[in-house]
């Protein structure tokens, strides 16, 4: 898949599924019931043991049916692994140009984490595709808002912090998409094999990001 295919894909669920878990067992089913609820983009993070393994498991398995990611990314090495095992998108909690240089060799997309307004461009100007503002739970939707302000160009992600009571606030203050972590992806749910909730959760968020996006015309 293309980096524009890719990134297309994105941002019209817009919600990025943050997957950790201290154990890698049943972590396809985790992201099955995630599609089945209407979240088609997910990503494995590199705190998950065997996170390698589990990206190319998920790969095998639900195909191209998600849009499969790798994130907690903090070097182009791990990155390389990463899309060698099929990852299609890289996402950072931190701003490392080598990464993004990396992923643009590949034509792969590139989601860096940064805060400041002067990373944030840093990001963007190396060829970031989406800046993942992380941590957000730091200023929450007043934060993204007032970095729109000057950059509007720039696509953002705010991670942390978004949850059902403040995805659409986020989405209002002008993110392009949502990283969710916690409470999409319950550690509960996850550790519990309670599919059944995933996929309802998911199924909320979903419909959280129709709801804003037709009040504001799509």
């Amino acid at each position: 898949m293309s980096r524009t295919s890719t990134l297309d894909r994105i941002l019209e669920g817009g919600i990025v599924a943050v997957i950790r878990s201290e154990s890698p067992d049943q972590l396809v089913q985790v992201v099955r019931a995630l599609a089945e609820g209407g979240v088609t983009a997910a990503e494995i993070t590199f705190t998950v043991p065997d996170a390698i393994e589990v990206i190319r498991r998920v790969r095998m398995e639900m195909g191209d049916s998600i849009v499969l990611g790798a994130g907690s990314v903090l070097d182009p090495e791990t990155a390389r692994a990463a899309l060698l095992a099929g990852a299609e998108y890289i996402v950072g909690p931190a701003l490392n140009l080598d990464v993004i240089r990396l992923c643009r060799r590949y034509d792969k997309v590139v989601m860096p984490g940064a805060f400041t307004p002067t990373e944030v461009v840093s990001a963007w100007e190396a060829g970031a595709d989406v800046v993942k503002i992380f941590p957000s739970d730091i200023g929450g939707p007043s934060y993204i808002k007032a970095l729109r302000g000057p950059l509007p160009q720039v696509r953002m992600m705010p991670t942390g912090g978004v949850n059902l009571a403040t995805a659409e606030d986020f989405l209002r203050a002008g993110a392009c998409c949502l990283g969710i972590g916690g409470s999409l992806v319950e550690p509960r749910a996850v550790a519990s094999g309670d599919f059944g909730r995933l996929r309802d959760l998911a199924g909320q968020y979903s419909a959280l990001v129709r709801k804003s996006r037709d009040a504001r015309g799509g």
